[in-house]
């Protein structure tokens, strides 16, 4: 158990903390456990105090900012008044000449540097998701479009127990439509006649049903095959970067002319597993939990076993996938999304280790100790399996919720302090910077240059970043209801100035720029439509919720040429826009809303936090599809939690709502969300009793203190209130009934 202690110089390890370390990962690293120990103290020692320091910065600039507002009433507005007194308390960082630089990143991988497309977020707790997610490289377009709305369930297309063979033939006009465009024949040919692909002359040839022969418009696309020439089992073309697979397979084709099985794309290119948002790990047992399927994945020895109807499946990491190139050599292409571990943000602290004063160390700093050791094996090729994350020879981080350069500066020193510590070259930590908390977008910039020499990756995120919005300036006034903060003038300008900035600092070809995620896991044909956007913006990889949406996803890639895009936008705009004062532009209401139209917003937060509250307490879930009032599923983790908990409690703050108001919808929406998972084995109601519910209380708590949260921020009430219902859990295991009751 997490209280079990093991004591290591000035240093209280968890046991099992300490014996996972010593036991499973060390091993195969030539890496000395007291040595090891002995740097995690020094490094904690370093960093330790300069982390409370950078977070005591937060508190005091949001002290000044929110007392500014207050004697100013009114004057939001006057942005040139606002931006002074923002460069005055260090808020904005100077801009000079130091702006022009290009980062040096090397050692990067192709996923990163050199193709474009979907990117997963999964949560490293769940070693089946994971799997699935790191699996998803490759993807069937023909069961993407089979199981989706995307093929309209119309018209005798409706999905059925059994196959139907209508809506099949709509998903085989639709690939085939797609291959027409992605890899087309010359002469007008098209794939809907092919009658047979083999490979003559190392070149693809494609016979129709009149007995024509068609070739490929660009004989470069094809570059190999599986089985035998005249008769291949599989077809491997190139567009756009992106690999697509023919799978020809005729007794499994359902009497497809060509014998076609299915179409598979490359699909998530890259994957972010999940120590942060998505999870619900709040003590030493879960932290290893977590680092344990961390290890799984750099071993290549992660497996999940789960019932499947009457049969047990066991899941493990695909393979590499091997063609015979059309010069007759091997040709070996990676079988899996290539993974980046996100950690948490430096506002956490973990009781997995206590210092040499007795308190919680920063779980940042665990998270990169930990991981990179255990990243050893992945680099070192510990084990005998043909699994390997990076061929380059570098560990992939996203590090999130940092405000400003200084805090980038912090942890590419920390990078390079681990890196000392585990003997590894400088810069193989690289580190992704998630353009998610207002202070960063303000001086994107100088956050680039801080990680110049390890940088891979920026993004933005909408909800992260409205929640900083409204709590950085709570106290300039009531903030617009949640949809229309998408209409707000700094959100565009967030996004382009994100692309810009990544594009004049030379991320092309070094790394990733990328989108947000697609929430709405079940509305693929709307997905389809709309999130064409990211790559039309310039963005090499976009967030999707599963799998399958990694696969419509990667559809856009194929219309786009995302690197020619980045050309065409920077020769467009010369990247000198300065979008300084739209992103200083706060949506305050500017209308009184009606009785109705708060109330409906209350309602809609309140049940969409409630929703995803009582799984992250009492089941530990961190994310998950939760359905909305209106029962349309959504993906929920906590920066969804963030925006809607800070929009009440910046309501309740200025009067748009009351106390009263806010415990009754609570109580309201609390009755809905149970019978939403009325379902659902191992939920637990809220409404039996609202003043003992923890998770009920934990979901009051975040709106009603919510002024109070640092930075606005979920995860101090969320982890209290996740410990505390473990510990009554606990408890009630180990209470012995009465003689009289057994």
């Amino acid at each position: 158990m997490a209280s079990e202690r093991v004591r290591v110089g000035g240093l209280q390890i968890s046991k099992i903390l300490f014996n996972f370390v010593n036991q499973e990962v060390v091993p195969g690293t030539n890496i000395n456990t007291f040595s090891f120990w002995t740097g995690v103290q020094a490094i904690l020692n370093e960093f330790g105090p300069e982390n409370r320091a950078l977070l005591q910065k937060r508190d005091d600039l949001q002290t000044k900012i929110d007392q500014w507002h207050r004697t100013h009433q009114g004057q939001h507005n006057n942005i040139a008044t606002y931006k002074s007194f923002l460069f005055d308390i260090g808020y904005l960082c100077p801009r000079t000449g130091a702006d022009n630089f290009q980062i040096s990143t090397s050692n990067v991988d192709e996923e990163i540097a050199m193709q474009a497309g979907p990117q997963l977020v999964v949560p490293l707790m769940n070693a089946r998701f994971t799997l699935n997610a790191a699996n998803a490289r490759w993807g069937s377009l023909y069961d993407a479009l089979y199981g989706t709305d995307v093929i309209p369930e119309t018209n005798g297309c409706e999905k059925t127990t059994k196959y139907n063979k209508k809506r099949g033939d709509r998903v085989i006009a639709f690939t085939r439509k797609f291959l027409d465009e992605a890899v087309p024949l010359s002469n007008g040919l098209s794939h809907v006649n092919a009658k047979k692909y083999s490979v003559e002359d190392g070149a693809l040839k494609v016979t129709l049903l009149n007995g024509t022969i068609g070739r490929l418009q660009d004989s470069a696309q094809f570059l190999g095959y599986q089985g035998h020439a005249d008769m291949p089992s599989a077809i491997l073309l190139l567009h756009n970067g992106l690999h697509i697979e023919i799978q020809i397979d005729p007794p499994r084709s359902r009497n497809d002319p060509a014998g076609i099985k299915d179409v598979i794309i490359e699909s998530a290119l890259t994957t972010i597993v999940d120590c942060e948002d998505s999870v619900a790990a709040v003590d030493a047992d879960d932290k290893v939990e977590i680092y344990r399927n961390w290890l799984g994945l750099m071993k290549g020895t992660l497996e999940a076993r789960f019932s499947k109807g009457k049969e047990t499946v066991t899941r493990k990491l695909n393979p590499n996938r091997i063609y015979t190139s059309k010069m007759g050599t091997t040709l070996n292409l990676h079988g899996r999304s290539l993974l980046f571990i996100r950690h948490v943000g430096h506002l956490l602290y973990t009781n997995a280790i206590l210092d040499k004063d007795n308190h919680e160390i920063p779980e940042g700093i665990l998270d990169v100790v930990i991981t990179t050791l255990i990243a050893l094996h992945d680099l070192k090729n510990t084990t005998t399996q043909d699994i390997k994350n990076s061929r380059t020879g570098s560990i992939y981080i996203v590090k999130p919720k940092q405000h400003g350069p200084e805090e980038v500066a912090f942890t590419s020193r920390l990078f390079s302090r681990v890196e000392d510590l585990l003997k590894l070259p400088r810069f193989t930590l690289k580190m992704g910077v998630m353009d998610e908390e207002r202070r960063t977008t303000l001086n994107l910039s100088a956050c680039i240059r801080e990680a110049k020499d390890r940088l891979v990756f920026i993004n933005t995120g909408f909800l992260d970043r409205t929640g900083d919005e409204i709590h950085t300036s709570m106290e300039a006034g009531p903030f617009v209801p949640k949809a229309q903060m998408k209409e707000a003038k700094w959100l565009s300008s967030y996004e382009k100035n994100n692309v810009e900035l990544g594009l004049r600092h030379s991320l092309p070809g070094k790394a990733q720029i990328g989108k947000g995620m697609w929430a709405m896991p079940d509305m693929m044909a709307a997905m389809i439509q709309q999130k064409i956007g990211h790559p039309k913006a310039g963005a090499t990889c976009a967030w999707v919720p599963s799998p399958t949406a990694a696969t419509l996803h990667a559809l856009h890639y194929h219309q786009v040429d995302v690197f020619a895009r980045q050309i065409d936008i920077a020769t467009s705009s010369s990247l000198t826009n300065d979008y300084l004062d739209d992103l200083l532009t706060i949506p305050i209401l500017t209308r009184k809303l009606s009785v109705e139209e708060i109330q409906r917003e209350l309602d809609n937060n309140a049940q969409s936090i409630l929703g995803y509250v009582v799984r992250w307490i009492d089941q530990g879930i961190g994310c998950s599809k939760v359905p909305d009032i209106d029962n349309i599923g959504l993906m929920e983790d906590r920066a969804t939690l963030r925006i809607s908990s800070q929009l009440i409690a910046n309501w309740l703050r200025h009067g748009l709502v009351t106390k009263q108001q806010i415990i009754e919808t609570f109580e309201r929406m609390a009755k809905i969300v149970d019978q939403q998972n009325i379902g659902s084995a191992d939920y637990q109601p809220m409404a039996f009793n609202f003043d003992h519910n923890i998770a009920f209380q934990a979901a009051l708590e975040l709106v009603l203190d919510g002024v109070q949260q640092p930075n606005g921020y979920t995860e101090p009430i969320l982890h209290r209130r996740r410990r505390e219902f473990k510990a009554q859990r606990q408890h009630q295991k180990t209470i012995v009934p009465h003689r009289s009751l057994l």
